[in-house]
Order: structure tokens, then C-alpha cells, then sequence
């Protein structure tokens, strides 16, 4: 019917759902109503007696003692008591460790790079250094080159996370006068969790 070869199997499939209702009404009405009552394939053997497996009777029994275990099954969610203790027990648990946890400490690289070669670089680590927060310790600094001539500011800085922002620290302390005197533009190097 067809030529093309990788819908074959779309096409027999379709066929077997279109098809199947129909087959079995025809053998409803024409008084086949067994599996094993004389219809047979082409080229194929009837099926007899013997070669119908069964299952044993002792694994029967097994298959009904397993419907009754089945019958300890709550189905509708009612809790027992034990459950209840156990729930109960675990929502205190986690109320525990959720209480106050100590916050966590952050160590910041911050580079700063002044206008140009003749801005006082102590002016301006004293002008950082000005900077006061709750949660804000600044650390070790030092001069580095960046180029003809002009060095940047590199500090370290140790804040507490829930206290101190980075990012309002720099856009709102750091980029507004009197610091913006000395400091065109402030980087975040390292971010490092303590």
C-alpha cells in the first residue's frame, strides 16, 4: 500500500485500534466465546489441555493470604497515634534547627581604581578605611599596578552576611562623596563564604 518504509508499523497500529472492535463483535456473534474453542491459526497446532499452564495450588493460597494483608491498609489517611507522636516529634525537630543559626562571614577583595596617577592613594584608603558598619571589618591592603603608572587600591574586607550588603555597600557607600573624589569605579575580586 504504502512505499515508504518507517511508517509501516504507524499504519499497522492504526489499523489493529480501528480494527479491533470489530473483530471481536464478529467473534461474540458467531458463538466463539473461548479462547480455546477451536479457533486456531494458520499453521499453527491447537492448544490442548496439557499445554495450558496453571498456577499451583499452594501458590493460590499464597495470593490469598496476600488480599487479606491487603485489608490493614488505611486508605482514607486516618492517623493512628503512633503517626501523630511521630509528626508531632518532627515538627519539634525541625522548629529546633530552625531556630537562630549563626550567621555567616564573607571575605571580599575589593579592588579600587583612583582617576588617574595623581590621586593621593593614602587619601583614599583613609577614605575607605572611613567607612564604618555594624558587620564590616576591613583587613589587609595593598598597591597594585594597573598601568602607566596608575595603581589601584586592593583591600580586603570581612562582613557578616546577614548585616552588611556588598552590593549597597559599594553602590551606596563606596560611589558617593566623599570617596568618589578619589575612586572612579570599585570591583568585587574575591567573594569568599567563612
Amino acid at each position: 500500500m504504502f512505499q515508504i518504509p518507517h511508517l509501516h508499523n504507524v499504519l499497522v497500529w492504526i489499523l489493529l485500534i480501528i480494527l479491533f472492535p470489530y473483530i471481536t463483535c464478529l467473534s461474540i456473534y458467531s458463538g466463539v466465546s473461548d479462547e480455546r474453542s477451536g479457533v486456531s491459526v494458520f499453521g499453527s497446532s491447537p492448544i490442548t489441555d496439557g499445554a495450558v499452564a496453571t498456577l499451583p495450588a499452594a501458590d493460590s493460597k499464597d495470593f490469598d493470604s496476600n488480599e487479606e494483608d491487603d485489608d490493614d491498609v488505611d486508605l482514607f489517611g486516618e492517623e493512628t497515634e503512633e503517626e501523630k507522636k511521630t509528626t508531632e516529634e518532627r515538627a519539634v525537630s525541625v522548629k529546633a534547627s530552625t531556630k537562630k543559626k549563626e550567621s555567616g562571614k564573607s571575605s571580599v577583595l575589593i579592588d579600587i581604581k583612583p582617576w588617574d596617577d595623581e590621586t593621593d592613594m593614602k587619601k583614599l584608603e583613609e577614605a575607605v578605611r572611613s567607612l564604618l558598619m555594624e558587620g564590616l571589618f576591613w583587613g589587609a591592603s595593598k598597591l597594585a599596578p594597573v598601568g602607566y603608572g596608575i595603581k589601584k587600591l586592593q583591600i580586603m574586607c570581612t562582613i557578616v552576611d546577614d548585616l552588611v550588603s556588598v552590593d549597597t555597600m559599594i553602590e551606596e557607600q563606596l560611589t558617593v562623596e566623599p570617596i568618589n573624589e578619589y575612586a572612579q569605579s570599585c570591583d568585587i575580586v574575591a567573594f569568599n563564604k567563612t
